[in-house]
């Protein structure tokens, strides 16, 4: 299994743009790399964006947000009001809102939505993505849903005990609002994280897997 790996030193302040449709993708598609990655790196810096909300959701996002980037110094979080489920109708106003991000802040990753997720709202964030940030590492992440439309991930995020348990916990306390879907469990999380990890031989048995569409080495 090939590894890649940003810069070994620990102090450089790696920049991060975590993208989300609804307010429990990011969390879900690559909450525990996230929280990897802050142990790793002490310095990163977050710019942290939700697209839709409401107001009990909205509350939801920031404190799951606040959870998650714990120990940050430097982040931003964004949750937007674009109405769930009709991204794409408001195509013009979410591409004025990518030229903007693109104007202020020039990420070193980011972390968006599979292209061929089957949810309309995710893949617009997706399509937007590559087409407002042409020159940046780009990790697509995956949601599981109803529509059965996982894939075959090429980029795998080991995670050890404290990052997957963790990445759960924060979940479920954090989105009460959801906790009455069937598919909003902990089996549901750990079994997709598990299924990952047998992929790609992890240590601790879990992982998040990603879609890499391109890398420069």
């Amino acid at each position: 299994m090939l590894k890649f790996d940003f810069e070994r030193r620990s102090d450089l302040n790696y920049k991060v743009l975590c993208l989300g449709a609804h307010c429990d993708d990011i969390e879900i598609g690559c909450g525990g790399t996230i929280l990897r990655l802050i142990e790793k790196y002490p310095n990163l810096i977050f710019y942290w964006v939700v697209f839709s909300s409401n107001v009990q959701r909205e509350k939801e996002a920031y404190n799951s947000a606040n959870k998650f980037l714990e120990k940050v110094q430097n982040k931003k979080i964004l949750i937007q009001e674009f109405q769930d489920g009709f991204l794409p109708f408001l195509g013009s106003e979410v591409k004025q809102f990518f030229e903007q991000l693109k104007r202020d802040y020039n990420p070193d990753i980011i972390f968006t939505h599979y292209r061929h997720d089957l949810h309309q709202d995710h893949r617009l964030i997706s399509d937007f993505t590559w087409n407002t940030f042409r020159n940046h590492l780009i990790l697509e992440y995956e949601i599981p849903k109803y529509d059965g439309d996982l894939g075959n991930p090429n980029f795998f995020v080991h995670l050890n005990p404290e990052n997957y348990q963790n990445k759960v916990k924060h979940i479920l306390e954090s989105f009460p609002s959801q906790n009455s879907k069937e598919w909003f469990t902990e089996e549901t999380f750990l079994s997709l994280l598990r299924l990952r990890g047998m992929e790609s031989n992890a240590p601790s048995k879990y992982a998040e897997g990603f879609y890499c569409r391109k890398v420069v080495f």
